[in-house]
Formats: structure tokens, C-alpha cells, sequence
């Protein structure tokens, strides 16, 4: 147990976040075990309240791209983001052009399904929606690394263009947007380092 423990926690400390990806295709066979992997997530009275959406047609993510940096746009440029967070974000070196969601071969928006339907066409109340979504996202987060794949959480606020250019219902509310895909030969990311165990968790024993 304590083997297969620190196997896991040394791959995934070897996790990180990516925005240089490779246009190389990924088989959809692999984000359709990522998308299984993550629905295997508890959820509020097992409702699984998630729809993943996977794009891998180029113009629908050009569009998702334009609606994307112009949301971005707003925030960096057009007051909507304090100063404080542009600080916080300065050490990454971001900004509002996001190239990759154009040149990662697939992009998964996960969804939260806010309620559900009887049969009937009645409203069925979810339990711990955004709870059970964020367990789902964290699980498939894990399956794509595990795979050799890449991602990025991307969350330009508001997102609801999501639901007009992928035809959502109005129950679904996107939750995050993933580019999915290899990492770019000369691909970089920020040297940072992780909390240790005494600044993350505290035990009563």
C-alpha cells in the first residue's frame, strides 16, 4: 500500500499546467477513458451531475478561442480583473491570447448539470452539483496525466458562450474549459514548487 502510495504521489508531483501544446492528434479513444475515469467521482445521492463535452472539430475551437480571448481580453485590459489578482498571475507570464485553444488537438468543457429532469419533464433537484463536478474534474485531470497528455484549467468568466456555440441546455453551466494534447517540443512551464505536508494539512489523533 505504502508503494503504491508514493508511486502515485511522485507522478503526480510531476504534474503541471500547460499552454504550449504540440497540434499532434490524440486518439479519441484516450479522452474517452479520461471522460470514464473522471465520471467514476462520488457525487450528492449518485446522481452524477456532469456532461463533458470534447471538441475536436478546428472551427468550433476557433470560435471558443475568439469568444475565449475577448472574455480574457475584458478581464486583463478592460477592468474586470483587480489589480491584485494581475499581480498574483504576473509570476506565470499570462495573458489574454490564448493560441492554444486553437492549437491543442481536442478541448473538453466539463458542465455542470445545475438540476436534471424527471421523465416526465419535471425539474429533479441535484445534490452537491458543483461538489460532485469539481471531484470529476480533479479525477480527470488525473487520468490525462497518467496518460502522457497534457492540460490546462482554463476558466475565462463569464464562460456561458460555451453553451451558445456548443448548443447546451440552460441546466448545464460550464464549470471548466481543458485543452487537451501533447506538450510543444520547446514547451515551458513555471519552476514552482508545492506546499509541503505541515503548510496543507493538520492531524488530530
Amino acid at each position: 500500500m505504502l508503494e503504491r502510495a508514493r508511486q502515485l504521489l511522485s507522478e503526480m508531483e510531476g504534474r503541471r499546467s500547460v499552454r504550449m501544446f504540440s497540434a499532434d492528434p490524440v486518439p479519441r479513444e484516450l479522452i474517452e477513458l479520461a471522460i470514464m475515469t473522471g465520471s467514476t467521482a462520488p457525487s450528492g445521492a449518485h446522481q452524477q451531475p456532469w456532461t463533458f463535452v470534447a471538441i475536436g472539430d478546428d472551427e468550433v475551437k476557433r470560435q471558443i478561442r475568439i469568444a475565449a480571448q475577448e472574455e480574457e481580453r475584458q478581464s486583463y485590459e478592460g477592468g474586470r480583473m483587480p489589480a491584485e489578482w494581475r499581480a498574483a498571475l504576473a509570476p506565470l507570464g499570462t495573458d489574454w491570447h490564448k493560441p492554444f485553444l486553437e492549437t491543442a488537438p481536442w478541448i473538453v468543457v466539463l458542465f455542470e448539470q445545475v438540476h436534471g429532469w424527471f421523465p416526465d419533464g419535471t425539474v429533479r433537484k441535484h445534490y452537491y452539483a458543483r461538489e460532485s463536478v469539481g471531484i470529476a474534474c480533479g479525477l480527470f485531470l488525473a487520468a490525462i496525466h497518467q496518460m502522457g497528455l497534457v492540460t490546462l484549467t482554463h476558466t475565462p468568466s463569464p464562460m456561458g458562450f460555451l453553451n451558445t456555440i456548443l448548443g447546451r441546455p440552460k441546466n448545464e453551466r460550464p464549470f471548466v474549459l481543458l485543452p487537451i494534447g501533447y506538450p510543444a517540443d520547446d514547451c515551458q512551464v513555471p519552476d514552482l514548487t508545492r506546499k509541503s505536508l505541515a503548510e496543507v494539512a493538520s492531524f488530530v489523533e
